[in-house]
């Protein structure tokens, strides 16, 4: 059983992106995903971002199941599985906001001269 914030997987909104959450369960299938719960808390950013930091916790919580409870090897081919779907499912974005600095209303922007 997996649940998103106290909710089970299935009800997770909004529900045009409930199919990214379940790509982790649908690429590896439901047989490996039998023998763990998952309890996963999220908050901050959007909608699109939790989405996206819940089915990266999915795939790295199986991977580190397989790696302590099962076998090398079998942790070794779904972390090849997942690799060649997709790396961001393993790989977080290293992106975030750029911290304002003086002389202008951003980051960057800056006041701009009419030179008259």
């Amino acid at each position: 059983m997996i649940r998103v914030n106290g909710v089970p997987l299935h009800l997770v909104e909004p529900q045009t992106l409930r199919v990214k959450v379940l790509e982790p369960i649908l690429l590896l299938g439901e047989s490996r995903f039998s023998k763990v719960d998952f309890k996963i808390r999220v908050h901050g950013g959007g909608y699109v971002s939790q989405i996206y930091a819940v089915r990266q916790a999915i795939a790295k919580g199986i991977i580190a199941f397989y790696q302590k409870y099962v076998d090398e090897a079998s942790k070794r081919q779904i972390k090849e599985m997942i690799l060649a779907y997709d790396r961001s499912l393993l790989v977080a974005d290293p992106r975030r906001k750029e911290p304002k600095k003086y002389g202008g209303p951003g980051a960057r922007a800056r006041r701009q001269k009419s030179y008259r």
